[in-house]
């Protein structure tokens, strides 16, 4: 069994900081891209960042600049740094993971359970 789980939301005014985690547990056998997206309300949810086993990494236009992807594999945990945050970053945060679990040859997709993040003043 693998979990996801998340933690480091919650309410911060325009133009604060937040910084989310996502750690990994469970039977693990590698991971290998780890990344954060988000869902407002009526809305699809999208990508945020990713980064990959070895550190590439990836942004939404909308967040380059301001948000920072980092990972620590020796905890099998992710971060996402949300600096200068705006209202319209108000949103249920989602770890997503790319896991093989031990024993198993192949790899599956999970989830966390989501945190929200809400900006305003």
């Amino acid at each position: 069994q693998v979990q996801l789980v998340e933690s480091g939301g919650g309410l911060v005014q325009p133009g604060g900081s937040l910084r989310l985690s996502c750690a990994a547990s469970g039977s693990i056998g590698s991971i290998n891209a780890m990344g954060w997206y988000r869902q407002a309300p009526g809305k699809q949810r999208e990508l945020v960042a990713t980064i990959t086993s070895g550190g590439s990494t990836n942004y939404a236009d909308s967040v380059k600049g301001r948000f920072t992807i980092s990972r620590d594999n020796a905890r099998n945990t992710v971060y996402l740094q949300m600096n200068v945050l705006k209202p319209e970053d108000t949103a249920v945060y989602y770890c997503n993971a790319d896991i093989v679990p031990r024993w198993y040859l192949t790899h599956y997709n999970y989830w966390g359970q989501g945190t929200q993040v809400t900006v305003s003043s």
